[in-house]
């Protein structure tokens, strides 16, 4: 009799454990046609999304689903009750829904941000290749032309004479664009570069305390760079304005490839080559760093995007037109890869005129360092202005501390 009531209690247990799920079974049609593909998504199109690929034939409103009347189950998402919660993230994906967050402010409604899968790849793939190969590459040719032609000697015999080349403010403002821009670039390169390239040597703990401290470098100092930009445009623009004598020293390689060198005025046409880079680029590249370090109230792409699509530059070309509504993120991804890109260029325009102005011209730290240049370099080099500068007496014997047995640039 007792093995019997166990036996009988055992059976009524194991049911009312069962009924539910039983019943929450039935009570689920499975889906069919367009049905399935508005609540199924495979592991291939969450692949392929990931690389920016389309996901198959299905369309943004297969993926959607009907949102005439949505019946979304407070407690469950999981598709078994109402609508399936894979749909109600994809709306949000696709901005089809009512969004309403606790946290107001600008763009806190966008819960799923689609394009920064696409812009992680192109900044951990083709940028920081590229930028990287261009680099390198500048480097190379450098030493290799080094190599082949050797410092750029004086041809003459120096007088022993000197000019003044450039006053203490210009020296001043130089430095600090100098100064400020070389420090950008080397804490530009460890945010960038340095998950790929620091995390495997050194650790994320260490990563993170050197990005840290980069990103906190760079957004500082970026206001001296862009307070020097201004000083030496105001300073120099008048001298590097293109003119005809521009034109013949570009024919003759500026004396590089030629024996002898090319008249010039203060600025030889390569010189006002590097100056209007670095006013364009860096104008630029400040542009970007603004719209980065201010992305709700400063939207740079989406009126340059609208500027471009009046022209009809895109249909020139094949293309549909650029977006126009960016997000806040949106915006942040363009300003950050053009920031990057523009940076890369700057840097290898940089270090040639690093070269030039170290090892590969004889004592061309002088001009910057110590502001004063040998006459027969002047002659040489920069020959129109020199001889208004004589003709004006604005030549001294060597001072202590104001010229080398070497000239400068």
């Amino acid at each position: 009799m007792l093995r019997a009531l166990t036996l009988y209690f055992c059976l009524m247990l194991g049911a009312a454990t069962l009924s539910p799920m039983s019943a929450a079974a039935q009570a689920v049609d499975p889906p069919s046609g367009d049905e399935s593909l508005a609540s199924e998504q495979t592991v291939e199109d969450i692949m392929r999304r990931q690389q920016g690929l389309a996901e198959g034939d299905i369309n943004q409103e297969q993926l959607i689903g009907d949102r005439a009347a949505p019946q979304y189950d407070t407690e469950i998402l999981d598709g078994v009750n109402g609508d399936p919660g894979a749909n109600l993230w994809r709306a949000f994906r696709f901005d089809e829904d009512q969004i309403s967050t606790q946290v107001r402010g600008p763009a806190t409604d966008i819960l799923i941000q689609d394009r920064g899968m696409w812009w992680w790849q192109v900044r951990e793939g083709p940028l920081i290749f590229w930028g990287g190969i261009l680099l390198l590459g500048t480097i190379a040719a450098l030493a290799l032309f080094y190599l082949i032609k050797g410092r750029v000697r004086i041809d003459g015999t120096k007088t022993g004479r000197v000019m003044l080349r450039f006053t203490s403010i210009e020296r001043f403002s130089h430095w600090l664009l100098a100064g400020s821009f070389i420090v950008l670039a080397i804490t530009g390169l460890l945010t960038l570069m340095g998950r790929k390239f620091l995390i495997p040597t050194f650790g994320h703990e260490a990563f993170a305390l050197v990005a840290t401290g980069s990103k906190w470098i760079h957004n500082n100092i970026s206001w001296a760079f862009m307070i020097a930009l201004v000083l030496i445009f105001v300073q120099w623009v008048w001298s590097n304005l293109p003119d005809k004598t521009d034109v013949n020293w570009i024919l003759k390689g500026g004396g590089l490839l030629t024996k002898g060198h090319p008249p010039a005025k203060k600025f030889n046409a390569g010189q006002k080559l590097i100056f209007w880079s670095v006013i364009v680029f860096g104008a630029s590249i400040s542009a970007s760093g603004l719209a980065l370090l201010f992305p709700f109230e400063l939207q740079m792409f989406a009126p340059t995007f609208e500027k471009i699509n009046a022209v009809g530059v895109p249909g020139w070309f094949g293309f549909d037109p650029l977006p126009t509504a960016l997000s806040p993120q949106a915006e942040m991804q363009y300003s950050q890869l053009w920031h990057a890109i523009v940076g890369f260029i700057l840097m290898a325009i940089i270090i040639a005129h690093i070269y030039i102005g170290s090892i590969g011209m004889e004592g061309a730290w002088d001009a910057m360092g110590k502001g004063w240049v040998e006459e027969q370099w002047a002659r040489e080099h920069h020959s129109i202005w020199a001889e208004k500068k004589l003709k004006k007496g604005d030549v001294a014997p060597k001072k202590s501390g104001a010229g080398s047995a070497t000239p400068a640039e």
